[in-house]
């Protein structure tokens, strides 16, 4: 067994403590060890309570039964209620705000042992104005947003897992920049109760992880399920390419590493075609910041009437645009997306995956902005399930992901050819 515990996936810490190889405490203090030396450079942290974690280690070890996740430290965004920790939202307005009882997928990950490490830094309520969190690999590039600190804590090797949310592009962006695993389900698919809202007909629980079985054993705990192993494919995938309208917007790593991966896929012998969206779809990015802003200043108005002077510019911009907006222009962006998601499925056209840009490509230099989320967003409206693979490479040896796309409700399917995927490029 390898000394440095927090590299282990959640996975394997589970399989070790759950065996006895190994200890819930050991693996916490390496984790805490490794936040010790870097958070200072990476500032992916809002709240951790050393003992308070070592305690719950400690209770882990000590239980007979422990758990799918037993000993497994977990990064929580810092929108995410916990009951024994401050929920600050990025803002002012919580500082020291404690929830009284834990969120449903806290709730769910305690009780299969999992160890709750601490909250990490959010964006103003998962908004856009960025916390202190840096680029692991770059100090001086944003991590991407609004999951900043969870991201780049599993990618620093802090923690295996964490949890983050997407509205727009929260997950599967920083997770590109990082260079991990970003998870997005399908809509509705995990639990939000419990999880600030901003917009309520976009928003998704999702997973960084630097494993696909992490995902699959985060996944089954968190809908109340046993893991399971995940499915092998009985043949190469058909696999459509999806460029999107916005393929002049992307950088050169971006359209290379979608090249390359499509064509590494069609050597493994994957059926490998382009596909293209249908015209409206195209309609959705005009729509996307109607909804969006409508929808965070019904989420805001308290804030709005009592606590505007404590907001950024920027939030108070967004929900002064969302108020400005008329009921039948909002009904108007709701029907294009519900329209365009009746489609989704047939826009698949046979492919079992679309291979798509994750981001347009290495993460940006600077704090100030944490990046473009088209390349997300557009998916996120449609509800479908996403993932992003760390598979390459942009000019300064950063990394740049690839993201795949699967039917609404076909995550076990996307997680199946996540895997499939990463072996082909990995051969």
């Amino acid at each position: 067994m390898s000394s440095a515990l927090n590299q282990l996936s959640a996975s394997e810490i589970a399989a070790s403590v759950n065996a006895g190889r190994v200890s819930a405490v050991a693996v916490l203090e390496d984790c805490l060890d490794r936040i010790e030396s870097r958070e200072q450079i990476v500032q992916a942290w809002e709240f951790i309570d050393r003992e308070q974690a070592l305690e719950q280690a400690r209770q882990v070890d000590k239980d007979s039964k422990k758990g799918s996740l037993a000993g497994v430290p977990v990064a929580i965004k810092d929108i995410i209620d916990t009951r024994d920790m401050p929920t600050g939202m990025g803002s002012v307005i919580y500082e020291g705000y404690k929830p009284r009882t834990d969120a449903a997928c806290v709730t769910r990950l305690r009780s299969v042992g999992a160890i709750i490490l601490g909250k990490t830094v959010t964006c103003e309520f998962a908004g856009i104005v960025p916390g202190k969190t840096t680029n692991p690999h770059d100090p001086s590039r944003t991590p991407g947003g609004s999951s900043s600190g969870s991201c780049a804590a599993v990618a620093d090797y802090m923690v295996p897992i964490a949890l983050g949310t997407q509205t727009g592009g929260s997950v599967i962006r920083p997770s590109s920049y990082c260079g991990i695993i970003g998870y997005k389900p399908s809509f509705d698919n995990f639990s939000l109760k419990g999880v600030f809202p901003a917009a309520e007909s976009l928003d998704t629980l999702g997973l960084h992880a630097r494993s696909i079985e992490d995902v699959e054993v985060m996944a089954a705990a968190l809908v109340n399920r046993p893991p399971k192993t995940i499915q092998t494919l009985k043949k190469p995938p058909v696999v459509g390419v999806c460029r999107t309208w916005m393929w002049k917007e992307a950088n050169q790593e971006t359209r290379d590493a979608i090249e390359i991966a499509s064509t590494r896929m069609k050597a493994a012998g994957a059926f490998v075609g382009d596909i293209e969206l249908p015209e409206e779809f195209q309609w959705l990015a005009d729509v996307r910041h109607l909804i969006n802003a409508r929808e965070r200043a019904d989420v805001m108005a308290e804030h709005w009437i009592n606590d505007r002077h404590r907001l950024s510019s920027q939030s108070v911009n967004t929900i002064q645009l969302g108020l400005d907006i008329t009921h039948n222009d909002y009904l108007d962006a709701l029907y294009l997306m519900d329209t365009c998601r009746a489609r989704m499925n047939h826009t698949f056209d046979g492919c079992d995956i679309i291979l798509t840009p994750s981001v347009d490509g290495e993460a940006p230099v600077g704090l100030h902005d944490t990046g473009n989320h088209k390349f997300q967003s557009l998916w996120t409206m449609l509800q479908v399930p996403t993932i992003t693979l760390p598979t390459h490479k942009g000019p300064n040896e950063l990394p740049v992901g690839i993201q795949l796309v699967a039917p609404y409700r076909k995550d076990d399917a996307l997680i199946a050819a996540a895997q499939w995927v990463l072996k082909a490029l990995n051969t």
